[in-house]
């Protein structure tokens, strides 16, 4: 009879969960901005396939978010979050080395947000397109 009553005592559990009214309202949608490090690099050719130069405002995104260059091309807005300044810029290539929220800048890029000799900033990101 032990077992009827574990089968038992887990069906009425689960039925108790699925009964539980759940409230969606206000329910946030997704977050599209991500915080991470930015930091900066010399351009040239690309994982999206353009040739760039350094006065370029460009970014190099994660290997995470990349996604085989489908952001390629993407319009980004950047903050850095102990200034205030921000920044746009355009996805022209990936950044193996970074941290899934991470961000490398175009030297005319990061400064922008701020003084290359700092090498890395904190910076939140979101695309804009």
């Amino acid at each position: 009879m032990l077992p009827y009553t574990v089968i038992f005592s887990l069906c009425a559990l689960a039925l108790t969960a699925f009964a539980s009214p759940v409230s969606t309202a206000g329910a946030a949608q997704v977050e599209k901005r991500a915080t991470g490090r930015g930091t900066w690099f010399n351009v040239g050719l690309g994982a999206c396939g353009e040739t760039n130069k350094d006065s370029d405002k460009i970014i190099a995104i994660s290997s995470q978010i990349y996604a085989n260059g489908a952001h390629c091309g993407e319009s980004v807005r950047i903050k850095n979050t102990a200034n205030g300044k921000t920044a746009t810029a355009i996805v022209r290539d990936e950044c193996p080395g970074c941290g899934a929220n991470d961000i490398d800048m175009s030297p005319s890029l990061f400064e922008e947000l701020g003084d290359l000799d700092t090498g890395v900033l904190r910076v939140t990101w979101e695309f804009t397109n």
